[in-house]
């Protein structure tokens, strides 16, 4: 078996089970679950529709690259939403679809990874676990960069000594992020991408939460959004990790793209042909009909942010927890340690939660999801009004 198997570790929902696995939680409360990302809005009719008028093509075989109908969807969708200018983005060369982000970002990192180099693969610190395990398994060196309170729960990038960046094969970002749900200014997205250039690394944006913030007039950026502002036609050294997941309520499509960069596309093709994993055909075309449209995505964000309000309008007088950029997640700051805050609150009100030290890991003695935890807005509104409220009566009690 390969040894790097032997360096990842449980997943997070994994150390979950195993803390909460002896507890008895209060038989006369249903349990609530704000644990795991799963959107439970309901998924559009009109995708579920093209799906099953599509059922036909489970007869074909389906390409790496894709229909050139969605790559075209794709790039329409980067230029209406980054405002990226049209003849930018080549669908042929700068976009390629994926069976969702995790995939993507795993087999995105076997590609990019010099195994010779002694490379780093630097994360901010809480982060999405893929990037760690992507990183042992392809033969680097996972980074991590603390993502505290008093930087916006950014990672502070000016701190970060040269030598780490000489030794950076791949840059992760996740923004907004997972689990703090910050967003990366633009500013600093362009300071990375001088960094990326003199020191020759590569940035991978995971952008699946992009499309969940609180103002309709002022969308996040992107990286994308950042190469146009520098005239950066070619994407050089950029390459953004989308996902109709999340933005479309369509976890089970399992499917999203990877843009940017067609000098690293045409590789990372060539691996993915190899590793067997094209997009059925009729998810491809359910995909362009998500794609295609926004008024369901504008209704999605309707409901998180009637969540957002009702939700912390019974927390905040309770706990130290605000109103991330974007996301679905709350990042919440226990009164006293996140792994007894977590197995207490499941024992006596049947609300999961995920302790914030089990999504980061521990640096120089400090780890920066200790004393936190994350909590996900994705049940019904009247399911998270209730999860709250037993919230608020537990640390009421504490």
């Amino acid at each position: 078996m390969n040894p790097a198997l032997d360096l990842l570790q449980p997943y997070p929902f994994e150390k979950l089970r195993a803390l909460l696995g002896s507890v008895q939680p209060a038989a006369d409360k249903r349990p609530i679950a704000l644990s795991i990302g799963e959107p439970k809005h309901e998924s559009p009719k009109f995708v579920a529709e093209a799906l099953a008028g599509s059922l036909d093509q489970l007869a074909v075989y389906p390409t790496t690259l894709g229909l050139p109908a969605l790559r075209e969807a794709i790039a329409t969708w980067c230029q209406r939403r980054f405002r990226v200018p049209a003849g930018w983005l080549d669908a042929a060369r700068h976009v390629l679809p994926v069976n969702g982000t995790r995939e993507a970002l795993f087999a995105f990192t076997q590609a990019v990874v010099d195994r010779s180099a002694r490379g780093l693969v630097v994360s901010p610190n809480p982060f999405y676990q893929i990037y760690e395990g992507a990183a042992l398994l392809a033969g680097a060196e996972p980074h991590y960069l603390p993502c505290r309170a008093d930087n916006g729960f950014n990672p502070d990038f000016d701190t970060v000594p040269a030598d780490v960046w000489q030794r950076c094969q791949i840059l992760f970002l996740c923004s907004p992020g997972n689990p703090t749900g910050a967003l990366v200014p633009m500013e600093q997205l362009k300071k990375l991408i001088a960094l990326a250039d003199q020191h020759d690394f590569v940035i991978a944006a995971d952008e699946c939460y992009s499309e969940l913030y609180f103002d309709e007039d002022n969308p996040p950026p992107g990286l994308l959004s950042a190469c146009v502002e520098l005239g950066r036609s070619d994407f050089k050294r950029c390459v953004v990790f989308h996902s109709l997941s999340k933005r479309s309520n369509l976890p089970g499509l399992r499917s999203g793209f990877v843009a940017g960069d067609a000098d690293i596309l045409k590789p990372f093709l060539l691996y993915r042909t190899y590793h067997g994993c094209a997009m059925p055909v009729q998810t491809q075309l359910a995909s362009i009909a998500a794609w295609s449209d926004e008024a369901h995505v504008r209704a999605n964000r309707d409901l998180y942010r009637a969540k957002y309000d009702a939700v912390l309008d019974i927390l905040q007088p309770v706990l130290d927890v605000q109103r991330p950029d974007g996301s679905f997640y709350l990042w919440a700051r226990t009164p006293g340690d996140d792994e007894s805050f977590a197995r207490d609150l499941y024992a006596r009100e049947h609300v999961t939660v995920v302790p914030g030290s089990y999504l980061s890991r521990e640096v120089d003695g400090e780890n920066p999801g200790a004393g936190r935890v994350r909590m996900a807005l994705v049940a019904p509104l009247a399911e998270c009004i209730e999860a709250a409220e037993r919230i608020r009566t537990f640390v009421q009690s504490m």
